[in-house]
């Protein structure tokens, strides 16, 4: 489990196929402080430590499966690219996100971007199987970012970034067009489900 709260910002150094997706990423982490089989989220996505070392810069790698890729925009990822990390929620741990779980539910899109104050406005619309779980004040995780929904109209939904989000995470170079990952809140989830039984 995790908060959507953004702690490094880590970059592809490789990536091969090799039946699953697999990739290397330099991290501020202290690498030895990862356990082999360690959860970290990755732009959102929950993936498991398989790899680690220290050789040019600290680096561990993780394997991502079809299913995910799918999924995700992972399959973007080429050396360079920046990735929102975050490890996982430890017993006693501050929560000061939402509970995220790292199961991306799709990719929405990034429609408008505006500045409000010092502040920046985004709008993006979601996969239509998804957009009746995102409400005006709940909660979303967008690349692994814990954020508050403003509005919702249809399939489209606004939220707002402070300058110290854009400052810790990947989201300094959003841009409009740019497919990102949606975690819709698991709370909503399972309210649709138990509707549904009615």
């Amino acid at each position: 489990m995790f908060t959507g709260i953004v702690t490094d910002q880590g970059e592809i150094l490789a990536t091969a196929q090799e039946g699953d997706l697999r990739a290397r990423i330099a991290t501020a982490y202290d690498v030895d402080r990862i356990d082999i089989g360690a959860s970290i989220a990755c732009d959102g996505v929950c993936l498991t430590v398989v790899a680690k070392g220290r050789e040019p810069r600290p680096w561990f790698e993780v394997q991502v499966s079809a299913e995910s890729v799918g999924k995700t925009n992972l399959a973007a990822w080429t050396p360079g690219h920046r990735v929102n990390l975050e490890r996982a929620l430890k017993v006693g741990d501050e929560l000061g996100g939402h509970i995220v779980s790292g199961h991306v539910d799709g990719v929405a899109t990034v429609v408008a971007i505006r500045p409000d104050g010092d502040s920046t406005r985004v709008r993006l619309r979601a996969p239509d199987s998804l957009a009746r779980f995102i409400a005006p004040k709940g909660s979303v995780a967008l690349d692994g970012i814990s954020l508050t929904v403003n509005e919702v109209e249809g399939a489209e939904f606004g939220v707002n970034l402070i300058p110290h989000t854009k400052e810790v995470t990947t989201w300094a170079t959003l841009r409009e067009g740019q497919p990102v990952n949606l975690e819709v809140d698991t709370m909503a989830r399972y309210v649709a489900r138990l509707r549904e039984w009615g």
